[in-house]
């Protein structure tokens, strides 16, 4: 079925990650983000490929060319980001006259669940969630008193209500009829937005539209969720060796060590772990926890890094510690360099999103930096602190706030 993957936003909310690279192509263990929901897309039953672009668009089109996966690839541009149905709308014109399933780009999605969604079009993802009133939830109504899905129905999608109509909260995926193309014209919602679930209205007025469960997804928009993100694809990785590894290293568990990178002696790592192309480790590293070290990083003597995503070209002296962290592009952390990330009082840490502090929901959670911060020797960096790209710190220095 033709799939269209949505891919043209900026992702402010992820900032400053994304000053630079669009959203759905921040890399998640060596793939961009889109790519995991493209190969997920494509496993489910996916026949075409339609990226809707914008925001580094060419940086979308360069990775995915006219194929990917044996599956044809089309482009549609999205000049202006007015909301959901406008990004489909922008599709239209590469939309065959057959039913079409949307997804976000910046989405993980479990296979077995697309599969489900594929075969039961028209259909809606859905995620039961414990409070489903900060979401859009599903209203559904029962065909019968069977307790299948197949006998349940969606009506209507309420968006945030006070007293939900259920516990199925809308996953941003979809299949339509191929009606729903001429449902695309909808009218500005409250935000000034075109809203996808417009569309999904009139066809559940229209057609018999089937709720089907994800098991499992996460909606990548927040720097704690690209971290969760990596967490989860490093959770499906098995064991493999094609770099140079130190025959007095020490790999433990689930390690991928790309050709071209290298693993000195004396260095521990606890997968599951990432090692790309072009990186360097050590000597006397410790590598713990869920962690992505990315193309052409360098890993200095006794540092240790936990948890934490470091992308390309990325620099950590030695005798620095690395928690729960997020460093992008050609960061460059000098000797003794730490990042605390567990609160004393014990509650969860916050973090900046769009101006706003606000909890990450984890209990240790470290740093994000932005492409070329550089830190001064010896410098301390609080939980929850954002640094900007290009950001400096002085020798010494501790970090309390954002900078």
């Amino acid at each position: 079925m033709q799939t269209v993957i949505l891919a043209a936003g900026k992702g402010t909310r992820m900032r400053p990650l994304t000053e630079s690279t669009a959203k759905p192509m921040l890399p998640v263990v060596g793939e961009p983000i889109a790519a995991h929901t493209a190969q997920a897309a494509i496993n489910a039953g996916a026949s075409r490929l339609i990226f809707v672009i914008g925001y580094e668009a060419e940086s979308v089109k360069e990775y995915f060319g006219e194929s990917y996966q044996d599956t044809p690839v089309a482009y549609a541009t999205q000049t202006e980001q007015r909301g959901t149905a406008d990004a489909v709308r922008a599709a239209k014109a590469e939309l065959t006259e057959d039913p079409f399933v949307v997804l976000n780009g910046d989405n993980l999605y479990d296979v077995s669940s697309l599969e489900s969604l594929y075969a039961s079009a028209p259909s809606i993802g859905t995620v039961r969630v414990e409070n489903p009133s900060a979401y859009g939830v599903l209203e559904i109504t029962e065909d019968n008193e069977s307790e299948s899905d197949m006998s349940k129905r969606v009506s209507g999608v309420v968006e945030k209500p006070a007293n939900p109509p259920s516990n199925r909260i809308n996953a941003g995926a979809y299949a339509f009829p191929e009606a729903a193309r001429g449902w695309l014209d909808v009218d500005p919602s409250e935000r000034d937005e075109y809203e996808l679930t417009d569309t999904l209205q009139q066809t559940c007025e229209s057609v018999s539209v089937t709720p089907v469960d994800i098991d499992r997804w996460l909606d990548v928009g927040r720097p704690w969720e690209y971290l969760e993100a990596n967490e989860w694809k490093l959770s499906e990785c098995r064991p493999r060796f094609e770099g140079d590894v130190s025959p007095d290293a020490d790999l433990r568990g689930s390690v991928v060590v790309e050709s071209g990178a290298t693993i000195e002696p004396g260095v521990v790592i606890d997968g599951p772990v990432y090692i790309a192309s072009g990186a360097t480790v050590g000597p006397n590293a410790y590598i713990r926890g869920a962690t992505v070290i990315g193309p052409g990083a360098h890993i200095g003597h006794a540092v240790e890094i936990k948890n934490s995503v470091l992308r390309s070209e990325t620099s950590v002296g030695h005798l620095s510690y690395v928690g729960d962290s997020i460093l992008g592009c050609n960061v460059n952390f000098g000797a003794g360099t730490t990042v605390a990330n567990l609160r004393h009082d014990d509650a969860d840490i916050k973090q900046t999103v769009k101006g706003e502090r606000i909890s990450t929901g984890r209990r240790k959670f470290g740093v994000v930096c932005g492409e070329g911060v550089k830190t001064g020797i010896n410098t301390s960096l609080s939980p929850g602190v954002t640094l900007s790209c290009e950001a400096r710190t002085e020798p010494g220095e501790t970090i309390t706030r954002d900078r």
